[in-house]
């Protein structure tokens, strides 16, 4: 069928032309770059104060199985077609053109707007720092002006978000400079934030109160995300994006020196430390303070103050760990979508402009500068929950595209050689999809909607540029 032809499985045929200069240990700390940031230091603390409460854990807990399967899936694919694109080009060697399409331009969807949801996090924490050390910035200044309320988009009167905006143009320069520059700082980061996180648990963790646990899973208000199990359930949907590092670790395939080997071991080196420290993060947090109070922007930064003075000392530390830390998240991500828009634009399927490849930098600039610049729109136009959702229900799809691809290529292509393979096909594969599809579900309507009419704009894309210019369709095999 047509628009199901597959691209060949070959380990050497992709242009040389991005620097190859990342190990195993440094895509470990591009995951948790990427994994540790605003998930941890804001959605967890209005995810339990909306949704789940304390349950907040057993949220992780599922989303984290899900990320588990799906994770093992990534390994032996990132094993196996060690190339920039992600899921996208492991759609496209297993099950097709068409279907590669749409979890590209799905990608699209994850990496783009959760570059914005993140940075509109980083500049809560931000503003909460600035205003402690007596400089507070206009409220007007660090809040989007529309959000989506009771069913409704509203104007919030305010201007601009503009730390979320200058944070990620400051970001989109450093990535234009080197893939080794952008690296470094990340690493940077993701030591000092790490280090902030194990100080908040090991401080806060003598002044947890049981009875901010109880009841653990609070009773339903009579909405369907609501608390309960069934908040528990989209608790585990709307912060399955925080999940996402280990999906940027595969991004960067053709800048690993040995993707075959290196990639497995950054998935799932960095999935397994991201998930305990979520897990006791909640636990903190939602055991110092209830968990009706932790809707706010800073609810680690809250927490800490609501405990006492005995720990205040900590609080300008978490303040400078968060800022710091989101700030590697939205790196990784403004990293990893460029490097989808290469590989496509590699494969005739979107104009060529979008794989131009610097010439020093050796960097996928067109594609660096353009996301920078769409994501810093959106961050500085739109409300947090709104961004957050889209990025979980597109995130919650590639996943199940990954899992049911190795699964269909175990079958079909058993021959090829694979240095990670996935254990208890087609259990592991078959479990993922499950619990990935099952959060899709308890994802709001609106949120479906929204992501039906960007699949929309996307198939009008693929109809009109994407099919005609194919490479594969015209015969070219060298892409």
């Amino acid at each position: 069928m047509d628009l199901m032809r597959k691209k060949p499985v070959a380990q050497d045929r992709q242009p040389e032309e991005l620097r190859r200069e990342l190990g195993g240990f440094q895509l470990i700390l591009l995951g948790i770059g990427c994994t540790v940031g605003a998930g941890i230091f804001v959605v967890t603390g209005t995810t339990a104060a909306l949704h789940a409460g304390p349950a907040i854990v057993f949220s992780f807990l599922l989303s984290g199985f899900g990320c588990l399967c799906a994770g093992l899936c990534y390994a032996e694919f990132a094993s196996m077609i060690p190339e920039a694109g992600s899921a996208y080009s492991y759609a496209y060697a297993t099950i097709g053109e068409f279907v590669a399409w749409i979890i590209g331009w799905d990608l699209i969807l994850e990496y783009l707007f959760g570059a914005a949801t993140v940075a509109v996090g980083w500049s809560g924490y931000v503003a909460s720092f600035l205003s402690d050390i007596g400089l507070a910035l206009p409220p007007h200044l660090c809040n989007g002006p529309i959000r989506f309320s009771e069913g409704h988009w509203q104007l919030t009167g305010d201007l601009v978000n503009l730390p979320a905006l200058l944070v990620i143009l400051v970001l989109t320069v450093i990535l234009i400079l080197g893939i080794r520059e952008s690296a470094w700082v990340n690493a940077t980061i993701v030591f000092l934030k790490v280090a902030v996180i194990v100080l908040f648990i090991v401080v806060c963790f003598p002044h947890i109160k049981p009875q901010n646990w109880t009841p653990f899973v609070p009773p339903n208000t009579g909405k369907f995300d609501g608390f309960g199990w069934t908040g528990v359930l989209a608790a585990a949907g709307i912060i399955f994006y925080a999940y996402i590092g280990f999906d940027a670790v595969s991004t960067a395939a053709q800048e690993t020196k040995k993707p075959e080997r290196d990639m497995p071991v950054g998935i799932l080196g960095s999935l397994t430390i991201c998930t305990i420290l979520y897990i006791l993060v909640s636990l903190v947090l939602t055991g110092v303070v209830s968990y009706k109070e932790l809707n706010v922007p800073a609810p680690v930064a809250f927490a800490v103050q609501q405990v006492g003075p005995s720990v205040a000392w900590i609080r300008p530390l978490i303040e400078l760990g968060a800022i710091a830390g989101i700030s590697s998240v939205i790196l990784v991500l403004l990293l990893g979508q460029p490097r989808i828009f290469y590989r496509m634009a590699a494969d005739g399927l979107l104009p060529p402009v979008f794989a131009r490849v610097h010439p020093k930098f050796r960097t996928p600039y067109v594609t660096t500068a353009l996301t920078g610049l769409i994501a810093a729109v959106i961050a500085s136009l739109f409300r947090i929950e709104v961004l957050s959702a889209l990025v979980s229900i597109g995130t919650l799809l590639a996943f199940v595209i990954v899992c049911v691809s190795v699964w269909v290529l175990r079958r079909t292509r058993p021959e090829l050689p694979r240095r990670f393979r996935t254990p208890w096909v087609p259990l592991v594969p078959i479990l993922g999809a499950v619990v990935c599809a099952a959060q899709m579900v308890f994802l709001s309507l609106e949120t479906w909607v929204r992501l039906l009419v960007w699949l929309i704009v996307g198939l009008l894309i693929y109809f009109g540029y994407s099919r005609q210019h194919s490479r594969i369709r015209q015969g070219n095999r060298q892409v």
